[in-house]
């Protein structure tokens, strides 16, 4: 059976002053629809159960997630105490898995990321799923590159190895991390390079096995959280394993090491909506090419990203400007210095200023 694992433990610290510390991005409705993550849960469950669906998250978004997400069984909702990266968080959600069907098939992906061509994007899981079921291969979705981004790491694809109508499955060859613009057009232009969108489909037993390879601290603290899942004695166990446990990612713990990977090229008009520029990129824009989310009268204003819902925002001879109002706070810069928010946001904490965070 395929399960399905809704990473969602992240800060969005580039979207300041809308995300908060209880409120980041994946809990956000950024496109004036839904929120990230329910935009998540409603592009997979047309393919995957609900009652098959799991979130992991941070302890202080628990209660906003169940509010958000009424459908999902709270007790597939699994809280870590503090983050410990993406390993942890998958090896977590993998017993959890594995107590109600040890041959299960996991599909593991972030709960912040846009994907505008989901019957493509469920196509390419239910494929994905079915060569996991299949073999012990750990299985990627690379994302194909519309330019030469150097925010994002890289798959390069090898020898192919699978084929289903025009869908091809290709062991992985090298995973690199994120890359200087020289080396970024060069993987673009070569055809064969693909982007790492962090979405990922093995069977449970095999990540599990791979863990237990590479990262044998990890598979024993999981093994001690294991024996009491279900017990009063389950979140003083888990969080005196994250206490000791290495903080680090899937993709190096295990990805860049194992040697059963393939990755599955795709277009699916996928977006990870990392900062506001991104957002930009994505929204609807009026003939003056502004994304306004809210209320918003202007003059002789071009190009700019405006959000506030409740508001009403004016402006007057700007351009390419971010914009943001909440009820506490006003972010105003350059849609070119977007990637700086998180500063503002260190900033904030070195002045004390948590009212704000």
């Amino acid at each position: 059976m395929i399960y399905a694992v809704v990473m969602a433990g992240g800060s969005g610290t580039r979207f300041w002053p809308l995300s908060k510390s209880k409120t980041p991005k994946q809990l956000l409705n950024l496109t004036g629809d839904r929120t990230l993550i329910q935009k998540t849960i409603h592009r997979i469950k047309p393919i995957i159960k609900l009652k098959n669906i799991f979130i992991v998250t941070a302890n202080s978004q628990v209660k906003k997630i169940k509010e958000q997400l009424t459908e999902i069984h709270p007790q597939n909702i699994i809280d870590e105490p503090f983050g410990k990266n993406t390993a942890p968080c998958i090896g977590l959600a993998a017993i959890h898995i594995k107590k109600r069907d040890p041959k299960g098939v996991m599909v593991v992906m972030p709960a912040d990321h846009l994907i505008k061509n989901e019957e493509k994007f469920r196509d390419i899981i239910s494929l994905g799923a079915r060569v996991a079921s299949e073999k012990d291969y750990l299985i990627t979705i690379g994302i194909k590159p519309s330019y030469p981004e150097t925010g994002y790491g890289y798959i390069h694809a090898g020898e192919e190895f699978a084929k289903s109508g025009k869908a091809k499955i290709f062991r992985v060859n090298r995973f690199v991390e994120k890359p200087d613009i020289r080396r970024a057009r060069r993987f673009v232009n070569s055809g064969d390079y693909f982007w790492n969108g962090g979405i990922f489909i093995w069977k449970v037993e095999a990540i599990l096995e791979m863990i237990k390879r590479f990262l044998p601290d990890l598979y024993g603290g999981l093994a001690e959280i294991e024996k009491v899942l279900g017990t009063e004695r389950e979140k003083k166990v888990i969080k005196n394993v994250y206490s000791r446990v290495e903080s680090i990612s899937i993709d190096y713990g295990i990805m860049e090491r194992a040697k059963n990977t393939a990755v599955i090229p795709c277009d699916i008009e996928w977006n990870d909506v990392g900062t506001w520029m991104a957002l930009y990129d994505i929204l609807e824009k009026d003939k003056f090419n502004n994304a306004v989310v809210g209320k918003h009268v202007g003059i002789d204003t071009d190009g700019c990203v405006i959000h506030s819902p409740k508001k009403i925002v004016a402006t007057i001879g700007i351009k390419d400007i971010v914009i943001v109002a909440t009820r506490n706070a006003v972010l105003v810069c350059p849609k070119g210095k977007a990637q700086d928010v998180k500063k503002i946001v260190e900033l904030l904490k070195s002045k004390g200023l948590k009212e704000y965070l």
